[in-house]
């Protein structure tokens, strides 16, 4: 089903529904696993597992840096533009982290550094999380106030649900790790789902039509809205990943799974469950 040419008017329901099942089931168990392995759905960055950033101007090479640092849990070096590097280092005692601010002082004095505790990073997890869940039961409560129908209103709640749940699983397989660009842009891809959804369910339920018609409308408009963000989103991602600006392209890249992810929930597990309810409650056209 290429959505060139896609046409959701010539598949069943059930047909359409299955695969994107499927997908969540296995996503759900992925995540499942990993929460029951490590204690996170998802590898936790500095920000909320502790750790240092250190960002330097340096004509070092990435194995000078690491064997500079050798001894200490390094975790990451990345390059940016005119020389910036990123080294990223994970958890460590005070004493062991007073010693690393030293080292990297006595060869990079212009460097910047940023010690985030593992403490402080547990809150800001416990934080993001909150955020995420009230961003969702707003999100719910708004989509069953305006539809006041249940199964209509349940595949848009659904679908969200789905598109966040199948990203991070996709996130984990890329070793994309938890962070607070990455949890804002989770948030955000609530909204780019639910924008898509609405459009459908209100194309489809509210219009007067023909039912074949008000899909393939409700589709062709669908289509332009995101395929022209993903666009703009990977236009951004290759920008910023090749410029090192490491917050923006961890955001675009988040984005640009979602919304690939969207495209599948949207127009054929939401359309199928559309089509169901409308066949099952005698409106067809």
């Amino acid at each position: 089903m290429g959505f060139v040419t896609y046409d959701i008017n010539k598949y069943p329901p059930k047909q359409m529904v299955t695969i994107p099942l499927i997908l969540l089931l296995l996503a759900l168990g992925l995540l499942t696993f990993n929460w029951l392995s490590t204690g996170m759905p998802l590898e936790p960055g500095i920000d909320f597992a502790g750790g240092t950033a250190v960002n330097v101007i340096t004509d070092d090479s990435i194995d000078e840096i690491k064997d500079y640092f050798a001894g200490y849990p390094l975790t990451d070096v990345g390059e940016g533009l005119d020389g910036g590097k990123y080294i990223k280092f994970g958890p460590m005692s005070d004493e062991q982290t007073k010693a690393l601010n030293d080292r990297v002082m006595d060869r990079y004095p212009d460097a910047k550094v940023d010690h985030i505790g593992e403490a402080f990073g547990s809150t800001l997890q416990q934080q993001a999380f909150i955020a995420l869940i009230f961003s969702f039961l707003g999100m719910a409560i708004v989509v069953f106030v305006a539809f006041r129908t249940f199964i209509p209103s349940l595949a848009v709640v659904f679908a969200a649900f789905s598109d966040i749940t199948i990203t991070a699983a996709i996130m984990s397989l890329l070793g994309i790790t938890l962070t607070l660009p990455t949890t804002a842009a989770l948030l955000m891809l609530i909204g780019y789902s639910v924008d898509s959804d609405v459009l459908l369910t209100t194309r489809v339920l509210k219009r007067q039509g023909k039912t074949e018609d008000k899909f393939a409308g409700a589709y062709r408009t669908g289509i332009i809205m995101t395929t022209t963000t993903i666009a703009a989103v990977a236009a951004m991602f290759l920008v910023t990943a090749f410029g090192g600006v490491e917050v923006i392209a961890q955001i675009s890249a988040v984005l640009l799974i979602g919304l690939f992810v969207d495209l599948m929930n949207t127009w054929v597990f939401n359309a199928g469950v559309l089509k169901a309810y409308l066949e099952k409650n005698g409106r067809r056209a």
